[in-house]
């Protein structure tokens, strides 16, 4: 029993890395360069390019502003946490033998945050045409009264849990409809399959919010090695975690209605979802050094094969006039937790390729592409018949995301000055997107910063500011408006780097 949707893939699949401020300030165009614990991340062969042991630990402030749109209404949001963005180290060991052509050995660990789940937006005041009865209604079209009702002196908690038990998610959803008076059946008979709304037709004021919490992060066990001088390869064995929180509301009014009418004239609607995950992948990766200046890499990261496990819980309120034009509260809450069987996502592999112009005691350019196809997400067990259509939208809806990546850096005595770029196309195929629907646009950002070596230590400073607009369906049926999320992501980060 499952409600999972393409969102939750998309959200599952970001790989925005926050790591060293190094890293970030060249938005992470380090596929051709190594050297640095984050570009480890991103190609396993990095690693051998550290001439000596290497430690470093990274702090930054994700701010997230931005503003919310939901029809004609909109508003802006602004909120900021603390984060760990990296921490890890790298041992090298050199081969003492100088006719053996297989120069170093490189052993590390490294920690990256890959997502921030942080994040708030709400809207206000919206008015719309379509009502959260319509969730209602779709869900308990067809079903029959004795699945979504309870029992005779069952209680809501026991009738609750009970209908998921046995018929699943949707079935609940009809069950919190009807026992709050949002739908009623046609025919108060077992075999009843048609229901009607209280809710009379007209204009809404609704208000939603919606409330993140949590970080995806990997964890790099990493081996790289030395070949001659020019060649240097990697390994990396990772793992991965999702620790994922969403709490959204509804809030629902309308003057809809005839005196004298049975009627339901406000709804307030609470979903809460935890996601906990956890993922295994490997990399490998390659780094060439074609003349003293000219560097090239490439970089296969394997599938990430997650078993992920969710827990959901619901509250209703309804405002219901009578026939007498009496006004009551009705509380519909389950006050239960939906723990749902663990489920295995595969999420797809990516292929990277890089290049850099290095000048010793200058600078350096770097630039860096990646190829994913997001069409080939799947969730499992396939035969499930909601990850069967759930994969079979993927694939109709999502297809082959770029990423572009530039990088550059200047060196003036202990001073490094940082720059970066980066662009990464939408994951929706515009062939196959209704013209009433509204699809995710391409992401694109900067990053600046700068560094400072005194000795056998560095201290890094990066800016990055990463904008975004996102489209989010309130509900997966009936109320299907979408929600545009137009958003800037800054984050600052500081770190320490010690070589030994």
């Amino acid at each position: 029993m499952y409600s999972q949707n393409i969102n939750d893939a998309l959200n599952y699949t970001d790989n925005s890395y926050q790591g060293t401020a190094r890293f970030n300030s060249m938005s992470g165009a380090f596929g051709a360069l190594g050297g640095d614990l984050s570009s480890i991340a991103v190609n396993p062969a990095g690693s051998a390019i550290l001439s000596k042991g290497y430690f470093s630990i990274s702090f930054g402030t994700d701010n997230k502003s931005g503003q919310a749109n939901l029809i004609s209404s909109s508003n802006n949001f602004d909120k900021s946490n603390f984060t760990l963005n990296q921490i890890g180290g790298v041992i090298n060991f050199e081969n003492l033998d100088d006719d053996n052509k297989w120069k170093k050995i490189s052993v590390g660990i490294s920690y990256n945050q890959s997502k921030n789940n942080f994040n708030e937006y709400s809207v206000f005041n919206v008015t719309n045409n379509n009502s959260i009865d319509s969730y209602f209604l779709n869900n308990a079209d067809g079903l029959r009264l004795d699945q979504i009702s309870a029992f005779e002196n069952e209680s809501i908690t026991d009738a609750y849990v009970d209908i998921g038990n046995v018929y699943g998610y949707g079935h609940q959803q009809a069950f919190l409809g009807y026992e709050s008076f949002i739908i009623d059946p046609v025919e108060f008979n077992d075999n009843n399959s048609y229901y009607y709304s209280n809710v009379p037709a007209g204009t809404f004021n609704q208000s939603y919010s919606s409330i993140s919490r949590g970080y995806n992060g990997k964890l790099s066990f990493n081996l790289g090695f030395q070949y001659d001088s020019n060649l240097y390869f990697g390994v990396n064995l990772n793992s991965h975690f999702i620790d994922y929180d969403n709490y959204t509301i509804l809030n629902e009014t309308n003057n809809n209605g005839d005196t004298g009418q049975f009627r339901v004239n406000g709804i307030y609607f609470e979903n809460r979802l935890s996601t906990f995950g956890e993922g295994f992948s490997a990399q490998f990766g390659m780094i060439a050094k074609a003349s003293n200046v000219l560097r090239f890499g490439f970089t296969y990261d394997t599938p990430t094969w997650y078993t992920i496990s969710e827990e959901t819980s619901q509250y209703l309120e309804t405002s219901i006039i009578d026939e007498e034009d009496n006004i009551s509260l009705l509380v519909t809450n389950p006050n239960a937790i939906n723990i749902y069987e663990d489920y295995t996502l595969k999420l797809p592999s990516k292929i990277s390729a890089s290049t850099a112009l290095v000048f010793k005691n200058f600078g350096l350019f770097s630039f860096d592409y990646s190829r994913r196809d997001y069409s080939s997400i799947k969730f499992k067990p396939q035969n499930d018949i909601h990850f069967s259509n759930l994969n079979q939208e993927i694939t109709q809806r999502l297809e082959d995301v770029n990423t572009y990546r530039f990088g550059t850096e200047i060196l003036a005595d202990r001073l490094s000055f940082r720059a970066g770029y980066m662009i990464e196309d939408s994951p929706y195929n515009s062939s196959n997107v209704s013209e009433f629907e509204n699809i995710d646009d391409s992401t694109n950002g900067f990053s600046l910063g700068f560094g400072y070596k005194l000795n056998d230590t560095v201290i890094d400073l990066s800016f990055v500011k990463i904008n975004s607009s996102n489209y989010k369906r309130l509900y997966d049926t009936g109320l299907t408006n979408q929600i545009n999320i137009d958003s800037d992501n800054t984050t600052v980060t500081i770190s320490v780097s010690t070589i030994f």
